[in-house]
């Protein structure tokens, strides 16, 4: 598809499109559908048989007047209509710039121009979900509800410097009663966002442990096809291998790393290194032991390094090990963490797998409320919040503290030029401009 949007969309389509009507496209009915050629008025060559679609603004995705031409594929054949239309008048957009238009023309505010990208870049059914609700205004309805309340407690304010002989002192428990309500609605958001961003930003699971213990057999088995090179051979994987893997409806990296042990292999030596960054960055880990020999040094070693991150202990190779053994095994893995997050495996025989990925999305979901609400997903809207968050409680210190109306007046306007920063009403052209700047072309 090529869209044009602007004043001269309906002028640039009219001169590269034929059909059996005879009217101009500025004179036919909006939301209307054609069939007919794409055709270069220098040459009177066929560029493509195609339908047109006509938007005539405001009622459009732009707010501008809209020609939407629904091409044959390939590249090829966009490149010629792309070619034809900018010799004609028009011009390629800029990343976002269809989007960004909408936003300035009032179609979008901010936070749901933003739900656009995220809607295309979901890797998740429920991250899909979660986005589709803030482009359809969930978020913003919310900040507006919360706007509400503090413009109502900014205009009590504002009426007693304003007007104080004639309707008196301000009513601070009224007031203190708005900024609460305020509050109580911007921490229920905050306490969505780290969850929340999981689904946008997803997570990043590391495969850790020693030598041979079956951390490719273990990502060949999470992803459901063979991704890893696995081999009986110790010290196979020298490199990080990583792919992407819905778990608990949020797009998980899973990465698979080399075993870390000492070597004197300089090879090897850069393996180690890069996994133990791998653990650096994890959100969470998988520690792969080895059923068959149990708790050993080396994985004590390995475990002291997690440092807090939370981690899952797989007991790998249970198709090796009687039964009496494993369960054994397990009671003294759970003894010696201190949790229940031990799963037995068997990654070669895919066996466990379904149980090991519930541990890793309850660790994944349990720093947050459940995922069937919405959720902030956006790093910017959560600093945003924290800054209106903190603003309204300095607003309620200066209101305890005695101090003037003047004082609870700029505590008030400040929380509401962070939400205004949200939703666009207060952002910068600069914060603007990145935002698009991050869409694909085309959006």
């Amino acid at each position: 598809m090529v869209r044009l949007s602007g004043t001269r969309a309906f002028e640039i389509a009219q001169r590269v499109w034929k059909d059996r009507r005879t009217e101009a496209l500025a004179s036919r009915r909006s939301h209307s559908i054609f069939v007919g050629r794409i055709v270069d008025p220098a040459t009177g060559e066929l560029v493509d048989e195609a339908l047109l679609l006509l938007f005539r603004g405001p009622h459009s995705y732009t707010g501008e007047d809209v020609v939407e031409f629904s091409c044959h594929g390939g590249p090829v054949i966009l490149a010629k209509v792309m070619a034809v239309l900018m010799r004609e008048g028009a011009r390629a957009a800029q990343p976002g710039e269809f989007t960004q238009r909408a936003f300035l023309n009032g179609r979008l505010d901010l936070a749901q121009a933003e739900a656009v990208c995220d809607l295309i870049r979901a890797k998740t059914e429920d991250a899909r979900r979660i986005a589709l609700m803030q482009q359809q205004g969930r978020l913003s309805q919310d900040i507006a509800r919360i706007r509400e309340e503090l413009v109502g407690a900014l205009a009590a304010v504002e009426v007693t410097l304003d007007f104080s002989d004639e309707v008196g002192d301000l009513d601070t428990t009224a007031t203190l009663q708005r900024i609460r309500a305020a509050r109580t609605r911007i921490e229920e958001l905050l306490a969505s966002a780290h969850h929340g961003r999981l689904y946008r930003e997803g997570a990043r699971l590391v495969i850790a442990g020693r030598p041979n213990v079956g951390k490719s057999s273990l990502l060949n088995a999470l992803l459901r096809f063979d991704r890893a090179i696995v081999t009986p051979i110790p010290g196979t994987t020298r490199d990080v291998i990583e792919d992407l893997v819905n778990i608990g409806g949020i797009p998980v990296t899973v990465v698979d790393t080399a075993g870390i042990h000492a070597t004197d292999d300089p090879v090897e030596q850069i393996g180690v290194q890069r996994t133990r960054s791998s653990i650096q960055g994890a959100t969470i880990v998988v520690l792969v032991l080895d059923a068959s020999q149990g708790w050993t040094p080396e994985d004590e070693a390995i475990a002291g390094e997690l440092h807090g991150i939370p981690a899952i202990w797989a007991l790998n190779k249970t198709d090796l090990v009687p039964p009496d053994a494993i369960a054994a095994c397990t009671s003294e893995l759970i003894r010696r963490k201190g949790d229940d997050k031990v799963i037995p495996i068997s990654a070669l025989l895919e066996e466990g797998i379904p149980s090991l990925e519930e541990a890793i999305a309850r660790v994944l979901h349990m720093s947050g409320p459940s995922h069937e609400g919405f959720m902030v997903t956006n790093a910017r809207h959560q600093a945003a919040l924290e800054q209106a968050a903190a603003a309204l409680d300095e607003a309620q210190k200066t209101i305890l503290a005695g101090l003037p109306p003047d004082f609870i007046s700029i505590d008030l306007r400040g929380a509401l030029n962070a939400l205004g920063v949200i939703t666009g009403e207060t952002a910068s052209e600069e914060v603007i401009h990145r935002i698009f700047s991050d869409f694909c072309i085309g959006k």
